[in-house]
């Protein structure tokens, strides 16, 4: 597989560096990405990157992901208005492993093969640099002209900045060099890889190595992407789409996906998986037959909800989502987590009980006309029943006078309350 050709068609490819598909062709290389460990979870915002190394990884090549233990002491001015907090060695090394563990679901890193992909951290070796050993190493080799002629610092030294750029921040640039550096001379590493936004750090790597070692490297990029409607990709009102399931469960994470616009899913589908052009092609034409069936964006939340959490996972993701609209049952209630079960139910009106009056039965009617206000009285609760519209976790009630009991309680919590078909009510027993 041609890697960048691959990268092409999926359309992932922003910046190149001249000669880059001659040495990919040429001969099997390491390439890089650094992640920023600020976190103990990547989001989906990571995940382009992630999956440049997953598809060099496929095209034979050996991806490595740097871990910025040392950078991540100091914080990236790309594309930042303001300086970011320092994180202490302890939380690094924590954050370090989470990311290891996730990034183990799409590369290869346990494997016999030549091209297993390698994690590194740039403290292990940033850590034995003394202040004055990095300058004279380091430092010489390159002007500040040409640091200052780089967009993220003039972005913030300039006009647009009132905080002005501090001099760790300005150094940042040349610590991702050393690492380019480090790579190419210890792991035979030519090739950079990162965000669109990254282009000026990279090409600084690619210099050092020039001048330092007389060597040959080269940098790619990939687009920073965007929504159709030019929002920024991977937000939601609730903040980030995390990769971890305690952070974003895999329900808000599949629903994340499922809901994106025509438009945009015929570019993730590109971008987010790994299908073959001629499966995406056909794809794509099949979903245009029917366009409100949505054909496409269930494929893609098929295929990125199995890659990151799993095929369990997805179908637990596929049950949830069918509950709101009348194909769950009580049996599928009672397997979801606590954490799925708010998610589904967010926005739903909350009503809180002390548990105890389940322990003898109370009768729907009371609990929830008296006790947990669902209804405005016993009367009305009646009516909607000879109507057959109540259900108590998805269970058509069809006495009013149903005793609920402890036994009835979700997660050892929760009752759902359902009036119609779209109206639901959560009882809370604490």
């Amino acid at each position: 597989m041609n890697f960048v050709e691959e990268l092409k068609w999926r359309g992932m490819i922003h910046d190149i560096m001249p000669g880059t598909e001659e040495l990919l062709s040429r001969e099997k290389s390491a390439g890089y990405i650094g992640f920023d460990p600020t976190a103990d979870s990547l989001h989906i915002g990571h995940m382009v990157q992630v999956m440049m190394l997953v598809h060099f990884q496929r095209s034979g090549h050996t991806p490595i992901a740097l871990v910025g233990g040392a950078t991540g002491m100091i914080g990236d001015p790309s594309g930042k208005s303001e300086e970011r907090n320092l994180l202490d060695e302890a939380s690094l090394r924590h954050n370090q492993e989470a990311i290891k563990k996730q990034l183990s679901k799409f590369l290869d890193f346990q494997s016999e093969a030549d091209n297993k992909a390698l994690m590194v951290n740039n403290y292990d070796w940033m850590k034995e640099y003394s202040f004055l050993g990095f300058i004279r190493d380091i430092g010489k080799h390159i002007t500040v002209n040409y640091m200052m002629s780089k967009d993220s610092v003039k972005k913030r030294i300039g006009s647009e900045s009132k905080e002005g750029m501090s001099f760790t921040e300005f150094s940042y640039q040349l610590v991702q060099g050393t690492d380019f550096l480090h790579l190419y001379n210890n792991l035979k590493c030519k090739l950079q890889m990162g965000g669109s936004d990254q282009w000026g750090n990279i090409v600084t790597g690619t210099e050092l190595i020039r001048r330092k070692a007389s060597g040959e490297a080269f940098a790619l990029t990939c687009p920073l992407i965007t929504k159709s409607d030019g929002s920024k990709f991977g937000k939601t009102e609730s903040g980030n789409v995390w990769l971890d399931p305690e952070k974003t469960t895999p329900y808000q994470f599949y629903q994340f996906w499922l809901n994106v616009s025509d438009e945009d899913a015929a570019k993730y589908i590109k971008i987010f998986t790994i299908l073959p052009k001629e499966e995406v092609a056909s794809i794509i034409e099949e979903h245009n037959k029917a366009p409100h069936e949505r054909f496409l964006q269930k494929r893609l939340a098929e295929e990125v909800t199995v890659m990151v959490h799993s095929r369990d996972d997805y179908d637990g993701a596929v049950e949830a989502s069918q509950i709101l609209f009348g194909k769950g049952t009580t049996e599928s209630l009672r397997k979801m987590n606590e954490n799925t079960f708010l998610s589904v139910f967010e926005g739903v009106p909350v009503f809180d009980i002390n548990a105890e009056i389940l322990n003898e039965g109370i009768s729907i009617a009371e609990l929830c006309s008296e006790i947990a206000p669902v209804f405005s009285s016993k009367g009305e609760l009646r009516r909607l029943v000879q109507g057959g519209g109540l259900s108590l976790n998805k269970e058509k009630i069809e006495n009013p006078e149903a005793a609920v009991t402890r036994d009835h309680l979700l997660n050892n919590k929760y009752l759902l309350v359902q009036k119609g078909k779209k109206n639901y009510f959560l009882i809370r027993a604490s």
